[in-house]
């Protein structure tokens, strides 16, 4: 005899907690299907998951897909300091990889500062000298200086300063003031401590006593002029090398009669000129231990084979023409003295690449001038 399977139903009464969990849990695996999708989305365009979470509880994500990656942006959403009313703002500023940064953008905006006006501090100053700024009354017509390329937000006052004792335009007081013609030779100079193949030195920027250039060679005897071995950097030498052989070409026998010039030897330099000539000999023509080119192995003094006097020879007149084509410029001319701080030196030239020789050339200006519109950081 076969038994009857019995089927087990569930009450309607039953059965509807389960429909209700069934239904919950579909809800929140779309929800958070939803939610994981957007996040991705975002990160794909660039924010961060901190930023992206924020984004999305802050109901901002349509918003933000209209603006699309905004460095600014993801900076804000990831930062306690985010505020709702300077959104807006904040899309227009553009980015600075600065710790402080949102937190600042809300002050200068809360004194009443543009967005243009924001753009300027911020990008023209660190993230020190702008948290510093933040913390003044409001000052007035900045857009005059920090508008210049190659402004600096620490720098001012200084401008201020400077234009109303000289009566400068904006540009020239940026640059005369990043020069620091503010302050006297020698005096409160910046010491390098970080050296590259584009160091600048000048009467208010020294190397330490301790510098010496790491790759330095010693010039092959045929070029060097006087009875002495002479080193310079390699990369110098090499170029050297290929300039002298175009000379040659033409006709011309470029010698060395300097190169590197250690702290020791140049100081052992300035005492000499010193007993000889007096101290305005040397303030006009010989750099103070640490201050001289020579240290940084990038500097050679050019000489003639055959003429005593280089700026009479041949061999200068071809420089002048030539230099430039292997990296070389006349580093102190004599329609730049007053730029330079030193009296002319048709011998003196520095290696900088063709590329900055070729502009400093073609625009008639000095490597302080070049250095400070395009590599001072």
């Amino acid at each position: 005899m076969s038994k009857k399977k019995v089927k087990l139903k569930l009450k309607s009464s039953a059965r509807k907690p389960l429909i209700i969990v069934g239904v919950v849990l579909l809800v929140i695996i779309i929800i958070l299907s939803f939610y994981f999708n957007r996040i991705g989305e975002l990160k794909n365009l660039g924010y961060s998951e901190e930023a992206a979470k924020n984004i999305i509880f802050k109901f901002k994500y349509s918003y933000v897909m209209d603006i699309g990656e905004n460095k600014t942006l993801n900076m804000a959403f990831s930062s306690s300091d985010y505020k709702e009313e300077n959104l807006d703002n904040y899309v227009k500023i553009g980015y600075e990889d600065q710790d402080h940064l949102i937190s600042n953008i809300n002050k200068l905006l809360d004194k009443g500062y543009s967005v243009n006006e924001v753009n300027l501090i911020i990008s023209k100053g660190d993230d020190k000298s702008v948290s510093d700024f933040v913390k003044r009354d409001k000052v007035k017509y900045i857009e005059e200086f920090l508008s210049v390329d190659y402004a600096k937000l620490e720098n001012l006052d200084r401008y201020v300063e400077y234009q109303d004792k000289e009566n400068d335009d904006a540009e020239t007081t940026v640059l005369y003031v990043n020069m620091d013609f503010d302050k006297e030779n020698y005096v409160d100079p910046l010491v390098i401590d970080k050296f590259d193949d584009y160091v600048l030195v000048n009467k208010h920027r020294q190397l330490s006593s301790e510098y010496v250039p790491d790759d330095l060679v010693t010039i092959d005897d045929e070029y060097v002029k006087v009875d002495e071995e002479i080193e310079i950097e390699r990369n110098v030498a090499k170029a050297f090398y290929d300039m002298a052989e175009a000379a040659s070409k033409d006709g011309m026998e470029l010698m060395v009669s300097s190169g590197y010039r250690s702290y020791k030897d140049q100081e052992e330099i300035t005492n000499t000129y010193l007993e000889l000539y007096g101290q305005k000999y040397v303030d006009n023509y010989v750099a103070k231990p640490g201050f001289s080119e020579h240290q940084t192995a990038m500097s050679l003094d050019i000489a003639s084979k055959s003429t005593a006097t280089f700026v009479n020879s041949e061999e200068y007149a071809w420089m002048m023409d030539n230099a430039y084509k292997y990296g070389f410029i006349l580093r102190y001319p004599k329609s730049k003295e007053d730029i330079t701080g030193y009296k002319c030196e048709a011998w003196h030239y520095r290696y900088v690449g063709k590329k900055i020789a070729k502009y400093i050339k073609e625009n008639n200006i000095t490597y302080d001038e070049y250095y400070v519109m395009f590599l001072d950081d």
